[in-house]
């Protein structure tokens, strides 16, 4: 097979370039129309590519190179939206949208897929079947792989095994993290109303105070991880909003919270969905208010398929070498909607490292002053190429 290092390097300054202007244009989940254009345009120059667009709401972009060609068909995927942040990089290509930017990557996952469709396709006779580039809106909230997937990304032809990087800022540059299983959690958000009755501050014997009922229950949710779920499994129930009150010398008659609910397995979801309920409708009875709770099913657990996060260990050990090779990362308790992809399909979901090697730390991903490194761009080039080609030849 041909040396891809001539066609990468070739194709480099295309990719960071599209990268920059997809950063300073930012758009957010299912509004990534400007987005999805850019990425069509590039997509169109490409020979080979029979491209579908318009998917999962408007946005999405189901490239496919050969796909009249027999054999196998392997996938890879990137996301298209945005955060709702204010860029802090000071970065010359920063977004131009105020409280809009790339804060998770995806502007560099993208970049970095069409490099990699540029790549393959001056390789295409030397595979013996298709590749699919998935470029699907809405991953950070939304369920955009979702509706991909129910829209036929991963069929006409059918996929076989289906791949996705996302950068990582605890890995230096030059380093790929994979593990076998849960990689990252389900996510299930909930909303609260605790119902109380409100009175003068003064006279809080004649009212239901919800701001003191809603604060037990959140006192007594720290149980659900701590005591209800097994010191080797993870949970996590945060709440990351709470409302009440217009003044300082009333008791309200509700309040109002949010959060989410995050576990590795199905069955602690359960568990835990089950206990967060319980105890917040209890809680609440026992000091004469009510809650009303409304727990709403997020992204599953996204699991790698065992024989495809090995296959990713050793195309990473063979193109970077085996010090380079992070295995059996941690896992996240973050959400990846990716998840939706591995249900149907063999899926891996593997780290690429986007850290200078000289620094000991570098702004987590929904920073404000995260920024995909662009040294990181050629490796994941390298990587996406290699995985669909030796996916492709190896039987």
């Amino acid at each position: 097979m041909r040396d891809l290092a001539p066609l990468i390097e070739r194709a480099l300054p295309d990719v960071v370039a599209l990268r920059h202007e997809l950063h300073a244009h930012p758009e957010l989940a299912y509004q990534e129309v400007e987005t999805a254009r850019r990425v069509a345009e590039r997509l169109q120059r490409i020979p080979g590519l029979t491209i579908r667009t318009g998917l999962a709401g408007g946005t999405g972009i189901v490239a496919t190179l050969s796909a009249g060609r027999g054999g196998k068909c392997v996938a890879l995927r990137a996301e298209l939206d945005a955060l709702p942040i204010q860029e802090e990089t000071g970065k010359p290509y920063a977004s131009k949208t105020a409280g809009r930017m790339h804060a998770c990557g995806h502007d560099g996952h993208t970049a970095c897929l069409v490099g990699a469709a540029a790549v393959l396709a001056e390789v295409a006779d030397e595979l013996p079947g298709c590749v699919k580039f998935i470029f699907q809106p809405a991953e950070e909230s939304g369920g955009g792989g979702e509706r991909m997937c129910a829209e036929g990304a991963l069929h006409d032809p059918r996929v076989d095994a289906a791949f996705a990087l996302h950068g990582w800022p605890s890995l230096p540059i030059g380093t790929v993290g994979i593990r076998r299983g849960a990689v990252l959690a389900s996510t299930n958000p909930w909303t609260m109303t605790v119902h109380g009755k409100g009175a003068h501050a003064a006279y809080p014997h004649k009212g239901i105070d919800p701001i003191v009922v809603a604060s037990h229950i959140v006192t007594a949710w720290q149980t659900v991880v701590s005591r209800g779920t097994a010191p080797t499994d993870s949970c996590v129930v945060t709440v990351g909003k709470f409302h009440a009150g217009t003044a300082e010398n009333i008791i309200p008659t509700t309040a109002v919270l949010g959060g989410t609910i995050r576990t590795l397995n199905p069955e602690t979801r359960q568990r835990a969905v089950a206990e967060v309920r319980r105890i917040a409708e209890r809680t609440a009875e026992a000091f004469g208010a009510r809650a009303e709770i409304e727990i709403r099913d997020g992204y599953p657990v996204m699991v790698n398929d065992d024989r495809a996060a090995e296959f990713v260990e050793r195309v990473a050990r063979d193109v970077l070498g085996a010090d380079r090779v992070e295995k059996n990362e941690p896992p996240s308790l973050g959400g990846e909607d990716f998840a939706y992809y591995a249900q149907r399909v063999p899926a891996a979901f593997w780290r690429l490292g986007v850290r200078d090697p000289g620094l000991t730390e570098m702004p987590a991903l929904h920073h404000p002053r995260y920024d995909f490194a662009d040294a990181a761009v050629p490796i994941a080039m390298r990587m996406h190429c290699e995985i669909a080609r030796r996916f492709l030849n190896e039987g």
